[in-house]
């Protein structure tokens, strides 16, 4: 197995150490306590079922796949950005790593005084993540079901239902999905159009497992949606709410980029 194919575990292995270091510093009963006396979170389920398309901004500095983005503002600036131009929820990338993110900028832009729902993305294996996602703000976290055995998964599923959270849990294949399928109070899947363990990406993902999800759970298409074309046509097969990243970050003009995929050229 060369290195590309193998980026998913060796994340993962990664993240095994930094979270025994976080465990360290703070023990998981504080993180607990910490995270059961923040406020309650906003509504990530509500707000993306309320508006066609839906879109989830992503804040991030790099890739595995491709490198830096070279952001010229702060993770927070951009935020701020998505806010202004009618993002529906923003994703923060928190791994430092390998997407060069951090803790520090969920946590300052979900300190903000007006702000839509967050969802904190991150590769989480163990429940000390979810309450040190809640401890630092977030509304939502992802769950990844290639990698989560199906136990653990429902346990950290549980965990965020617990505090109020919502989990996008997301798949990449049919026998993900019906993984997935399989957890107690799913409400929100999501397909990833990229394939985590060699970083392809193909739009027909999402539109081939579409009739796999049942309408009653909010389907979330993530990655590879470049244009507005591509939300027109996820739309036109039942799928409004989508998760964007490359494309605004790596945009010249980010504002201009999410009122195109948001539709918003369409009203003018």
């Amino acid at each position: 197995m060369n290195q590309t194919a193998n980026i998913l575990e060796q994340i993962f292995d990664h993240k095994r150490d930094e979270i025994a270091k976080r465990k360290a510093r703070v023990s998981f009963a504080t993180m607990r306590r910490q995270a059961e006396a923040q406020n309650r979170p906003l509504d990530f389920l509500s707000a993306l079922q309320q508006t066609k398309p839906a879109v989830i901004a992503e804040v991030k500095r790099a890739s595995p796949s491709k490198g830096e983005f070279g952001l010229k503002v702060s993770a927070l600036e951009l935020a701020q950005l998505y806010f202004a131009n009618g993002a529906t929820a923003i994703s923060v990338l928190t791994d430092e790593r390998y997407f060069q993110g951090g803790l520090e900028d969920l946590q300052s832009i979900t300190k903000l005084p007006k702000r839509v729902p967050i969802l904190q993305k991150d590769f989480l294996y163990d429940p000390y993540q979810v309450y040190e996602a809640r401890a630092y703000g977030a509304d939502a976290v992802l769950l990844i079901a290639s990698y989560l055995e199906f136990g653990r998964m429902q346990e950290m599923h549980d965990c965020a239902t617990e505090l109020g959270m919502s989990a996008l849990v997301e798949a990449h294949t049919a026998d993900e999905v019906e993984k997935a399928l399989r957890l107690q109070g799913l409400k929100i899947i999501g397909i990833n159009n990229r394939d985590l363990r060699t970083f392809q990406v193909s739009l027909n993902t999402c539109l081939e497992l579409r009739s796999l999800v049942p309408t009653d759970i909010l389907f979330v298409a993530e990655s590879g949606i470049q244009t507005a074309d591509d939300v027109r046509r996820l739309l036109a097969n039942e799928i409004s709410a989508i998760l964007v990243g490359e494309a605004l970050v790596r945009s010249e003009n980010p504002a201009q980029k999410l009122k195109e995929l948001l539709l918003r050229e369409d009203e003018d």
